[in-house]
């Protein structure tokens, strides 16, 4: 149980990440703060936008996902259940892929890198290792 805690905490971390993109994006915020101008550029690049919508915002909307379902999996009448820890490695998993592509895209095409989206990468990485870990357990 205390991984899926783990993982409620740090997806909470990443949907904060991903929201303060997504708000750029949309124009509410101004500038992002980055200090190297890499995530202008990434932010402007047209690979931000995917089917209409802006990349941040399936970060949310992920991030959102992971959350509910690891608080979800810490209640007493869940923490037993392997269900949860299956569903929080299945969705960390198809984050973790998406992410790699975006990498990929930032270092191959884009050719700059947004500090925010490194970080989000690392956090849905440490999200996809605490699930491995989890299964692992069970």
């Amino acid at each position: 149980m205390r991984h899926r805690q783990a993982i409620a905490l740090l997806a909470l971390i990443g949907f904060f990440i991903a929201t303060y993109l997504w708000l750029h994006k949309v124009g509410v915020i101004g500038q992002l703060r980055c200090g190297t101008g890499g995530c202008e550029i990434v932010q402007s690049s047209r690979w931000s936008i995917l089917a209409g919508v802006p990349v941040a915002f399936y970060g949310v909307l992920g991030y959102l996902a992971i959350v509910a379902v690891a608080l979800v999996g810490s209640q007493p009448a869940y923490a037993a259940r392997p269900g949860p820890t299956r569903l929080l490695a299945l969705l960390s998993g198809g984050g973790l892929v998406f992410t790699l592509y975006l990498t990929g895209l930032e270092l191959f095409v884009i050719h700059a890198f947004c500090r925010w989206c490194l970080a989000s990468a690392a956090v849905i990485a440490l999200i996809w290792v605490t699930a491995m870990l989890g299964l692992r357990k069970r």
